[in-house]
């Protein structure tokens, strides 16, 4: 609970108000915060603040963590904004609630109903004391007695030290029943196991919990975009990109580098939020937000080179010029394994480019989504030119199927597929990167420990959870008995323990569903002759943990060498050559990497050009740069991101025929 006084509840009631009444007007001056406090409508009591007393006032709420300042680029004017909702955890029916109360102090079920329609549109009283009774659960509300002279009880917000609260002997009707299951809806347990499914949502779900995966605890809830507040953010989206793409790269570019400081002064909070919701160690979190910098830096220095307008040909009077427009807003329904890689490799150059975008982080990094844009916002990107979207599956649906111009999704084949057909229609342009299930060949010729330590780290790297993970090993026969021997005492000497201790190389898996894949897999390989040789049980403590496994005997037909795993799991298997390792590594659905350890480059070379994949790793597994093309092939998505070819997918090309007449300019 936070507490407010009368002063700091009525200008945070006023930015919670315009942000939903006034959208296209938000945030608010200074000038525009103190006008709206002394309204003379939709206000009691009347009040008469001058700019001096709101500033301050501001200030107070900026410490207490319910509104930031905020400053487009170009603009000189401070503005500011309201985080109330992620401060005091209210979805979009609480907050109308809190924030009318806020502004307008007791009234009945019956004046809030009326009262919230611009701001939520309840579709009974019943539904509204619901929330009234959620609301009073928590300890925002109570419930007051009926006066006399008033046909009706009214009930008033707890955030205002002072405030009107009911005698103490007063016993209020009881919450009704419904109120309370409504409250917090429990966890759905995930249909579909592949990684970065959505978890499906009940009808009426209005919050994401956020658990962290190492202890099973639910720690916040954020409350979820809504299918209406979609449309809002589309509109304004839009609205601003056409603002956007007219400013000068050079102003863009300021923008984003102005944003990629302000990440690298906050990266330790900003690892810890990304550790405590996904499970990823400490070092590894630190370390994906210390190469994104890199990243960002590389996209600002030549996002304006790639997409500058270019002069072909100009034989015979005709010049022929190739120009770059941008695509428009663009929707990114994104993944919780490397938040900041994937978010930023498609949010960083669309912006750059002159789109707007509307970035739905997964549910299972919420909090860091939130943190990108909230940094974007602070560093003075137009808060309706990046916007966030939050939500479980159904939320992100409804952002494929709104009218943007543009669809990137990062996660598995399965949904992949699903957002492909609903973007189908309507012909907008579609990037997929989905899952994989790359292979590693060790030849007969390999330094042991190198090759060992370079798998380990390709399989169990972020526990696993990544998309380019090694997850099947074919080992030439000749080495067989020496490299596994390596290879398990390389496993053997991972830290398993607290993603928050440095020392820390494997955590919690971010997903408790994908311990059942993992069991599943285990299971079927072991009633199919396979041998685990280390791990291969889930770790005995709250959580979602998994031990290191490794298992041997595999065959190309059992699930654990077919499917992803997305865990700490890797099947191995012994080959006769290099002919048969490539049958072996080509023989899947996947394509999008392939490993070849060996000392002999032209060896590798000759191996991985037989090899369907978009990456191709000599000595070296599970990497990417932003100077190369990121794509995969069959079921590892469509399209490109990253390197020069990646920028080009956020720009429509204009082709131009210029035919000079005789005498004419």
């Amino acid at each position: 609970m936070i507490e407010l006084t009368a002063e700091e509840a009525r200008v945070l009631g006023c930015l919670m108000e315009k942000a939903v009444t006034t959208p296209d007007n938000y945030p608010l001056s200074l000038n525009a915060v103190a006008a709206a406090c002394n309204q003379t409508t939709n206000r009691d009591p009347i009040t008469h603040y001058d700019e001096a007393l709101v500033d301050q006032t501001l200030d107070a709420l900026r410490e207490k963590g319910t509104a930031r300042r905020v400053m487009a680029t170009g603009q000189r004017v401070v503005k500011h904004k309201h985080v109330a909702d992620e401060a005091l955890d209210l979805d979009a029916a609480e907050f109308s609630v809190v924030g009318v109360l806020l502004l307008r102090g007791p009234q009945t079920p019956g004046e809030l109903k009326t009262r919230t329609e611009r701001w939520h549109r309840f579709r009974s009283l019943d539904d509204l004391e619901e929330v009234l009774g959620r609301l009073a659960e928590r300890g925002f509300t109570v419930h007051l007695p009926r006066r006399p002279g008033q046909k009706e009880a009214r009930w008033n917000h707890l955030l205002v030290a002072g405030g009107e609260v009911p005698p103490a002997d007063y016993v209020p009707p009881p919450v009704p029943q419904s109120a309370r299951v409504a409250a917090r809806p429990e966890p759905v347990a995930e249909t579909e196991p592949e990684r970065g499914a959505p978890a499906p949502a009940e009808p009426g779900a209005h919050s994401v919990e956020i658990r962290d995966p190492a202890t099973g605890e639910v720690f916040r809830t954020v409350a979820v975009t809504e299918a209406g507040e979609i449309e809002q953010k589309l509109g304004r989206a839009a609205k601003a990109q056409k603002a956007w793409a007219d400013r000068s790269y050079d102003d863009r570019a300021a923008a984003l580098r102005a944003f990629r400081e302000l990440l690298a002064t906050e990266a330790e909070e900003c690892a810890q939020i990304t550790t405590r919701e996904v499970g990823k160690p400490i070092c590894q979190s630190r370390l994906e937000i210390t190469a994104v910098l890199d990243r960002i830096d590389w996209n600002v220095e030549n996002v304006g080179r790639v997409l500058a307008p270019r002069t072909v040909s100009s034989a015979g009077g005709v010049e022929e010029r190739v120009t770059s427009e941008p695509v428009g807003v663009v929707a990114h329904v994104s993944a919780w394994n490397y938040p900041y890689f994937v978010g930023l490799n498609t949010i960083v150059p669309a912006l750059l480019a002159g789109n707007a975008v509307l970035y739905k982080p997964s549910e299972y990094a919420t909090l860091t989504g939130l943190r990108i844009i909230d940094l974007m916002h602070r560093a003075g990107l137009s808060v309706d030119v990046v916007q966030s979207v939050v939500g479980l599956g159904p939320t992100g649906a409804a952002l494929v199927a709104a009218e943007v111009d543009m669809v990137c999704f990062t996660g598995s084949h399965a949904t992949g597929r699903r957002v492909l057909r609903a973007a189908a229609d309507r012909m907008v342009r579609v990037h997929l990167e989905l899952g994989g299930k790359d292979a590693a060949y060790v030849c007969d010729d390999v330094d042991l420990d190198a090759a060992a330590l370079g798998i380990a780290e390709g399989a169990f790297y972020n526990c696993g959870q990544s998309c380019s993970a090694t997850e099947r090993v074919y080992v030439h026969e000749a080495i067989w008995d020496a490299f596994l021997a390596t290879f398990l005492d390389v496993v053997g000497a991972y830290n398993v323990g607290d993603p928050t201790d440095e020392q820390t190389d494997i955590g919690p898996l971010a997903r408790a569903g994908q311990l059942d894949v993992l069991d599943e897999q285990l299971a079927d390989a072991i009633a199919k002759g396979a041998k685990v040789l280390c791990g291969g049980n889930r770790i005995g403590r709250p959580g979602n943990w998994f031990e290191p496994t490794v298992v041997v005997d595999v065959a190309d037909h059992m699930a654990l060498m077919r499917d992803e795993s997305f865990g700490p799991v890797i099947g191995l298997q012994r080959v006769r050559n290099d002919a048969d390792a490539v049958a072996h590594m080509d023989d899947t659905t996947y394509g999008l990497g392939a490993s070849v350890f060996s000392r002999d480059r032209a060896r590798a070379d000759a191996i991985l050009t037989q090899l369907d994949v978009g990456n191709a790793y000599w000595n070296t597994a599970d990497r990417s740069t932003v100077r190369l093309p990121w794509a995969g092939r069959r079921n590892s998505g469509l399209g490109v991101s990253m390197s020069e070819s990646g920028i080009r997918s956020f720009a429509r090309e204009k082709a131009w025929h210029m035919l000079s007449w005789s005498g004419s300019d």
